[in-house]
This record gives C-alpha cells, sequence and structure tokens, in this order.
C-alpha cells in the first residue's frame, strides 16, 4: 500500500512539474517550480529527472536544459513532421563563416568580439549580427577591461535549432590522445 502511495505521489510531483512547464512562457528554474509547488529542490529536481526518463522513453517531447532552467520541447526528430504541420519553410542554412563564430562562441563563451576576431583571423561584425538577429547568440555581459567588450554566449535557441538538451551533449573539443593534429588545426580556439 505504501508503495502504491508513493507511486502515485511521484506520478503527481511529475504531473504537476509537467504542466507548469507547459504553461510558462520560457525556459524555469527548478527554484521556481519548487516554490510554485512547494517542494524541495531536489524534489524538483528527481521529478525532472523522471520525466526526462519519460519523454526519451515515450514521448515526441524532451525537457531541455541551457543556464540552468528548464523548458519542454519537441523532440529534434519530429522537426519534418512539425514544419510540415505547420507550413514552414525548412530552416535556412548557416554560411562557412556564421558556423566557424558560432562554434568559437560555443566552446569559448563567454567571449568577446576582438577574441572571436583573433581566433578567426577577420571581422566578425557581419556574422555576428546575423548570428544575434537569429537568435543563436546573446549579450552576456561585459568584461572589466579597457572599453568593456561585450561578452556574447549561446541561447536556448541555440539548443533547439541544433537539436540539444545542453551545452554538455557537444563532443570535447580536445583531441583523442591517439588523434594527431597539424599545428595550424591545433591552435584554432586555443589562441
Amino acid at each position: 500500500m505504501t508503495d502504491q502511495l508513493s507511486t502515485e505521489s511521484t506520478n503527481e510531483s511529475r504531473k504537476n512539474i509537467e504542466v507548469l512547464l507547459f504553461v510558462a512562457a520560457g525556459p524555469v528554474a527548478p527554484t521556481q517550480l519548487a516554490d510554485a509547488l512547494g517542494k524541495t529542490t531536489a524534489e524538483i529536481e528527481q521529478g525532472l529527472k523522471e520525466l526526462e526518463q519519460f519523454y526519451s522513453a515515450e514521448s515526441g517531447l524532451r525537457l531541455q536544459w541551457h543556464g540552468g532552467r528548464v523548458q519542454i520541447t519537441t523532440s529534434p526528430i519530429l522537426g519534418a513532421v512539425i514544419e510540415r504541420f505547420l507550413g514552414l519553410e525548412a530552416t535556412s542554412r548557416l554560411s562557412r563563416a556564421a558556423l566557424e563564430t558560432l562554434t568559437i562562441i560555443t566552446y569559448r563563451q563567454p567571449i568577446t568580439r576582438p577574441s572571436i576576431d583573433s581566433i578567426r583571423g577577420v571581422s566578425s561584425d557581419g556574422v555576428l549580427r546575423s548570428l544575434l538577429s537569429k537568435g543563436l547568440v546573446e549579450e552576456v555581459g561585459r568584461t572589466e577591461g579597457p572599453g568593456r567588450p561585450i561578452l556574447y554566449g549561446t541561447t536556448a535557441e541555440f539548443l533547439q535549432h541544433f537539436g540539444l538538451t545542453s551545452i554538455a551533449e557537444l563532443p570535447s573539443f580536445e583531441p583523442k590522445e591517439n588523434e594527431s593534429i597539424s599545428e595550424p588545426e591545433n591552435r584554432l580556439l586555443k589562441d
């Protein structure tokens, strides 16, 4: 009987978390969910893990994490179905320069435009404006140095665009022990 009550309580908690994420206008911090449901953050995090497992096994939905916040999104493998239903055109492709800049920002965030320019060896003004307008990167602060340059980082839209649940899913930039990389390739993000 106790196990049945515990299962019902767990299911109810998961349902409550799910409905709050569904009606939220954007990503939500687990502490906000805990406050709204009168639970501890640990209980909410456990409920989120269970919801994530449920979604990965039985649903076209999933949880997406960004900056310590979580939201419900659709599974990227169903993107074509959604685009067809909504009558959307295929997602526009990013140029090589945009992908290069986005990669630098992703692996080095937060990073300033002068640092991006230094790594790429060319000005990134136009590409950075394009990535900002597409919502893939955002201003995340300013440095304390001279002129207080803007720091850039990726957004939740970046994760959605590339079908990721978090930045942690990206492969490490460091080469594996048995891989040899020529010096120019090795310097790409080391400068």
